[in-house]
C-alpha cells in the first residue's frame, strides 16, 4: 500500500538548510527556544515570497525546499491562514518536531536559491 503524501515547502535560511543537510535531508533541526512553533507552508508561492524578501535581506541567501509528509498525519494540524488567501501554512509545535520528521517521506529538496 502506498501513503497518500502532502508537498510541502519550507523558506529557509543557510544555518537551518546546513542542519537539514546535516540529517541526509530527512529532518528539520530543533527548534531554537525563541521558536516555539514550525512551520511549513502550503504553497511554493508564499515559501519564494518569504526566502526572497526576508531570507536574503536577513542572511544573503534565502532558500525553497520542497518536501512529502504523510498526509494521515498532518489531518492533526489545521491549515492556518496567515494573511491573503495563499499564505497558508501548518503549526507544528516544537515540542512535536521528531515526531513530524518521522513521517516525512523522501527527502527534503531544494527547489530554489536567492541572493
Amino acid at each position: 500500500m502506498t501513503t497518500r503524501t502532502t508537498t510541502l515547502w519550507r523558506p529557509t535560511g543557510p544555518e537551518e538548510l546546513e542542519l537539514v543537510r546535516q540529517s541526509d535531508w530527512r529532518a528539520w533541526p530543533p527548534r531554537l527556544p525563541e521558536q516555539p512553533i514550525f512551520y511549513p507552508v502550503l504553497n511554493e508561492d508564499y515559501a519564494v515570497r518569504i526566502a526572497r524578501d526576508w531570507n536574503v535581506p536577513h542572511h544573503g541567501v534565502g532558500y525553497v525546499t520542497r518536501f512529502e509528509v504523510d498526509s494521515a498525519f498532518l489531518e492533526r494540524y489545521p491549515v492556518q491562514q496567515a494573511g491573503g488567501r495563499t499564505i497558508l501554512e501548518l503549526w507544528v509545535p516544537a515540542e512535536e518536531l521528531d515526531e513530524f520528521n518521522a513521517h516525512i517521506v523522501g527527502r527534503i529538496e531544494v527547489v530554489r536559491e536567492f541572493r
